[in-house]
This record gives C-alpha cells, structure tokens and sequence, in this order.
C-alpha cells in the first residue's frame, strides 16, 4: 500500500485518514496536525521520512507568487522543507496553478453558472494564483483580500496588477515573517472572528483557502457560493447554518472530507511517479483529469 501524510502545522482536530484504491493500488491518505508546534512537525517528518511515499506540507504554503508567476519562497516552510531528506514534500502549489484553474472553468461548463460580471472575493490570490487568474480570465469582477485576510488589513486590491505591484515591494519583507503571523495555526483554525462584513457582502462567490474565508466569516453568508477545499463536515455545517447557497471544492470527497492541495499533490506526485521538481503542468493536468479526481459540489 502507497502511504501519503500531510504533516500540518494546523490544528489536530481537523485530522483525517482513507484508503481509497486507484486502479490496482491502495493508497492511504492521511493529515496529521501539530497545533502549531514546528518541533513536533519536524519530529513527524523526520520519524516518517523515508517510510512514506510523499508528504504534504500542510498549514504553512511553501510558495506564493507575483507577476509572470514569480515566485517567492517564504523562510518559515524551509525548516520543514529540510527535514524530510528521503520522501519529497510538496505544499500544493502544483496542484494550485493547474487544478484550481480546472474549477473555474467547472462552474461555468459544468454547473452552468454565469461567471461574467459576478464579483469574487479571492480572500489570497498570491497563494492561488490559478484560481485568481481564472475568475478573471472569465469575466468577474475581483476582489484580492491579501492584505486584509493576511495582515488584517482593511483594503483589497481590484485587480492582479495592484496585487502584484504591491508583491514586487512588500514580499521580500513578507516572505521573511513567521508563517504564525500570516495565516491561522494551531487552535486558531478553529476561531471564527467576523469582520470585513462589507467586502464579503459585495462578493457573489468568495474563493481561497477555506481557513481564510473561515477566519472573519460573518454571520450571515446568505446566498454565497463558496470556492475552496479542505473542509471538514463541521465547516459544512457553519457554512450551512450562516446561509450560504452552494459549496465547491477543488479536491474530491474522501470520506466525508475535502483534503487540502498539498495532500491531493503529494498523491499526484505518487501517481506521476517522479520527483516534485521534474513534474510538468501537463503530468498534472493527466492526473486532474482522471475521474478520481472529481470537484465535490453541496447544495445547501
């Protein structure tokens, strides 16, 4: 059996394991969370190294891109980057700028919904370049809440070239900050603070990570379709009791939960069969093409 561990700084409670079987292979799919603690996540990754046949980088991104797919590497993922020196570690960016792309194109093609006109709130569009380029290319009026669902910041940035004039200044700096200070860890995955309640009241679909849209989601989410991944039954839940009117997820249902991108990559790179840095946008297209790869859709 294949085994894939996504080692997140994120919170524990959100952990969940599969086995699902590909063709004539099982493969074990499971995401560990460390509540925050970058000694335990090293200790996992270095226990575990060389006995999996990936791992995902879950919790912390890897990679953030500007323009031209520029892409800067923030500091604090390197420690867990360097730990595993058998098993190659991915964070999901592959997977970002092919798959999440795809599920752009889904709502329109296959759910029939028009995207022309309709205002996104891409709650981080350097983290989901994809995604963001996407909605854009088809028509929608963008809203990039970088600096408000990062730094707490009450501005968004209406187009990509804002987003990335204001990344050729600021990430040399940004890519230096802890990743604590950037994105919810540890206990914090499960805080729900509302704010910024007008950008959200504007935003006919609110895109990214879900632990961002989670972070200042307001009471209200009437009528909302919601484009993310890595939701547990509990966020469906809130997502259900706040209004909102459709879920989409870039990552299939696996047991009642959507993984994260950097578990979906890591088995990717298992099914490719090659190293993480050798694989091309089109080994990964081949693999998001496969029925196994499914967009999950709930009606609420």
């Amino acid at each position: 059996m294949k085994r894939i561990v996504s080692v997140s700084l994120g919170s524990s409670t959100r952990n969940h394991q599969v086995v699902v079987r590909i063709g004539e292979e099982d493969y074990s799919i499971e995401r560990i969370g460390t509540n925050g603690s970058y000694k335990k996540a090293i200790e996992l990754i270095e226990e575990l190294d060389g006995k999996v046949d990936a791992f995902g980088m879950g919790g912390i991104s890897m990679y953030l891109y500007g323009r031209n797919h520029h892409r800067y590497t923030m500091r604090s993922a390197l420690p867990l980057l360097k730990a595993a020196h058998k098993t190659p570690m991915v964070d999901g960016s592959g997977l970002k700028n092919t798959l999440e792309r795809h599920v752009v194109q889904y709502l329109s093609k296959e759910l029939g919904i028009q995207l022309k006109e309709k205002t996104v709130l891409i709650v981080c569009g350097m983290e989901r370049l994809g995604m963001a380029e996407g909605f854009a290319q088809e028509g929608c009026r963008t809203l990039y809440g970088d600096l408000m669902f990062a730094l707490g910041l009450p501005y968004v940035f209406k187009d990509l070239k804002g987003l990335h004039r204001f990344a050729t200044v600021a990430m040399p700096i940004i890519k230096m900050m802890p990743m604590k200070v950037l994105y919810p860890s540890g206990e914090k995955q499960d805080i729900n603070t509302p704010k910024f309640e007008k950008v959200f009241k504007q935003a006919d679909i609110i895109a990214g990570d879900f632990l961002y849209i989670k972070k200042h989601m307001p009471l209200s989410m009437e009528d909302k379709i919601i484009v993310s991944n890595t939701v547990t039954p509990q966020d469906i839940e809130l997502l259900r009791e706040r209004g909102a009117k459709m879920l989409v997820t870039s990552t299939p249902e696996l047991n009642g939960r959507s993984f994260g991108t950097n578990v979906m990559e890591a088995l990717a790179c298992v099914l490719i069969g090659k190293k993480p840095e050798d694989i091309t946008i089109d080994d990964y297209l081949k693999v998001v093409n496969q029925d196994f790869f499914t967009h999950r859709v709930v009606y609420f």
